[in-house]
């Protein structure tokens, strides 16, 4: 798994190769300037054939000396630059001022101030570098840039390299659009303007292209993030070597194709018996969807817990999966007597009612235990109550709604607006989350969240070029619960089975294209699958 940064960690890792004599902020300073322009002309060819105008929009930190750079450059291969300051040009850090002294040898730095529009300006690129970052407040005095910036965004890049004038740009943000919160995806606004339209758009730019440096930032695959965002490209600046040193319970990683899924031969049940509680008459479809993604997770065995008016609807619909009857608590009890049953899905179309009866019979047998859907709404009027019943080896699902009837102060916390320092993110919420729970959360959403009590955390970034919007359909989160505690059967601890179980739900989705409804999902997983291998 690769590290997704905060930009705590990202300064922390410049700052000990700075220390350590490898390289001077001078250096990172060109290299990264560098590194913007060639994914300029890598991902938009066009620009590369021929000098155009572009507008460069420095502000008054090192992503402003990042801007000097590009400017630069820029003029070296023969393009005729506009660059504008956000600042005082004294008070710019050592390494930026002596890229705006660069700069002066061969340009002018002209005022940017309130009211400018960089689509006034006719350029085929404008540059964002006023903000990265280390941004943790709203920024003051420039929403008619931001909203010229954010009302501009597509309108280049929509276009082919015949159609596109010189005065439709593309956008180029450095490290982040300006405004977005780097550890969130967040917008950063002032809370005395929220509900005006037009301000609350101007909180931040947006982008086609956003280059950031040696590692993906949180901010790229969080919340609002990756809208603004555009494509995020990531170069090198010869930081490889290093990594962030923050603890492993401060780090978040990116969860990325899991290894040694495929089968590799043994009994039936050395691969694990999962087994999937369904709903009454009427309510199988969610537990069977889980069913069925769970033994194409590679299970061994799975089988359905229905009660008795249900065994037929079912019986009607499964083949390779088995049935037991289990009208309520003592059924169950009696069925998990079996060891070799080892690992429960509960929840998907299960009912309120009888998720309040066997939830504590389920959770009593220690098992690998996967809660979902009315197994989470059903201790909406006293989450304590699921919290004591719940152990280490669980694993719960919500949805945004349901996670906010478990954890109102956190869901809370996170439609408040971010006025200064870094905004609350799905990370923080997730994390707290797990704690008080005392086992893994999975927070569902493109920018799937998965948090463990000890800290540990990691992203599915159904974004970008892995996005599928067509995973928002019903039953597609049964059968994500499914598919974990398909994994869990086979073995894998539950912070691992949740990301490797998002990994292959995105995957799944991606593979089978639009179109897309929930029973395509489990049988789409043989060829994900096979890719692994």
């Amino acid at each position: 798994m690769a590290d997704l940064l905060t930009a705590a960690q990202m300064r922390a890792v410049e700052t000990a190769a700075m220390n350590s004599g490898e390289v001077s902020g001078l250096e990172l300073m060109e290299r990264a300037g560098t590194g913007v322009v060639e994914a300029v002309f890598k991902h938009w060819p066009e620009l590369a054939r021929r000098a155009h105008r572009a507008v460069v929009l420095c502000g008054p930190g090192n992503n402003g000396g990042d801007g000097f750079v590009i400017a630069r450059l820029l003029v070296a291969r023969g393009w005729e630059v506009e660059l504008y300051l956000y600042g005082v040009l004294d008070r710019l850090p050592p390494d930026a001022r002596r890229n705006a002294e660069r700069w002066q040898e061969i340009g002018q730095i002209l005022p940017l101030e309130p009211g400018f529009e960089a689509s006034s300006r006719r350029a085929a690129l404008v540059v964002d570098a006023l903000f990265g970052t280390g941004l943790s407040r709203p920024i003051a005095d420039l929403g008619a840039t931001l909203l010229d910036l954010a009302e501009l965004r597509g309108e280049g890049a929509a276009l082919s390299a015949g159609e596109r004038p010189d005065w439709t740009p593309l956008i180029v943000a450095v490290d982040l659009p300006s405004g977005l919160c780097s550890d969130s995806g967040r917008v950063l606004r002032d809370e005395h303007f929220v509900g005006l339209p037009e301000v609350l758009e101007a909180a931040s730019a947006a982008a086609d292209l956003t280059v950031t440096f040696h590692a993906r930032k949180l901010g790229h695959v969080l919340d609002e993030g990756p809208e603004l965002c555009g494509t995020v490209v990531v170069v090198p600046i010869g930081l490889e070597p290093r990594r962030s040193r923050a603890p492993r319970s401060e780090r978040v990683a990116e969860v990325t194709a899991p290894a040694g899924l495929a089968k590799a031969g043994g009994h039936k049940f050395s691969h694990g018996h999962a087994l999937v509680l369904s709903g009454g008459f009427g309510r199988t479809g969610a537990a069977r969807l889980s069913a069925r993604a769970a033994l194409r997770a590679g299970a061994g065995l799975v089988t359905l817990g229905a009660p008795g008016a249900a065994q037929m609807e079912i019986a009607a619909q499964i083949t390779a999966l088995m049935l037991r009857r289990i009208e309520g608590a003592e059924e169950l009890s009696e069925l998990l007597e079996d060891d070799r049953l080892n690992a429960l899905c509960l929840g998907p179309g299960l009912g309120l009612e009888r998720s309040l009866e066997l939830a504590p019979v389920a959770l009593e047998a220690e098992r690998p235990t996967l809660l979902d859907a009315d197994a989470l709404s059903a201790f909406a009027d006293d989450p304590a109550e699921l919290f004591g019943l719940l152990h280490k080896g669980c694993v719960l699902t919500p949805h945004g709604g349901e996670f906010a009837r478990l954890f109102p102060d956190l869901a809370a916390r996170l439609r408040e607006v971010a006025e200064a320092g870094p905004a609350y993110s799905r990370v923080d919420a997730a994390r707290e989350a797990a704690r008080r729970a005392g086992c893994v959360v999975l927070l569902k959403g493109p920018d799937t969240v998965i948090a463990a009590p000890d800290g540990r955390c990691a992203v599915n970034a159904g974004v970008g070029a892995r996005a599928a919007p067509w995973l928002a359909t019903a039953g597609a989160g049964d059968v994500l619960a499914g598919l974990i505690c398909g994994l869990m059967a086979r073995g894998l601890a539950p912070f691992e089975a949740a990301g490797a179980g998002a990994w292959l739900h995105v995957e799944a989705a991606r593979a089978f294209g639009p179109g897309l409804i929930a029973e395509d999902l489990p049988e789409a997983l043989p060829g994900v699958l096979a890719d692994l291998l």
